[in-house]
């Protein structure tokens, strides 16, 4: 009556292996462009405060830079090991950030949750540093 019988050889493996590699390199990408944007979004806010911009490109430096124009004691970066402690401590970064921006509290819920979105308009928009 019914057939609920799959025909497995449409779907050979190499059809399957090329689907998921597919995937695997649109995401790739989609991961590369959020990246660089991130990267000119935290240049650009780097260049606002007066620090250098290449500072951003420095996987641990650029968080003790970003604590720096926050206004924030460089050293918290080692209450980022600590789990919890680092979420505190990291939501207590983007309320100063974007306090030393002119910025209020909707701005900073923003950093938060929408990091690389507010930060490029924190880079790119008319906020000027007031640290």
């Amino acid at each position: 009556m019914y057939d609920y019988g799959y025909d497995y050889a449409s779907l050979t493996d190499s059809s399957a292996a090329a689907a998921v590699g597919g995937a695997f390199a649109g995401m790739y990408i989609v991961m590369l462009i959020v990246s660089v944007l991130c990267i000119i979004a935290m240049w650009k806010v780097f260049s606002k405060a007066g620090k250098p911009g290449w500072a951003s490109i420095i996987p641990i430096y650029n968080i003790i830079v970003l604590f720096q124009i926050a206004g924030m004691n460089p050293l918290m970066i080692l209450l980022e090991l600590i789990p919890i402690a680092n979420v505190i401590v990291l939501i207590m970064l983007y309320i100063n950030l974007a306090k030393k921006f002119g910025k209020g509290g909707g701005f900073a819920a923003g950093l938060i949750f929408l990091n690389p979105i507010f930060m490029l308009i924190l880079g790119f928009g008319s906020a000027e540093y007031q640290g």
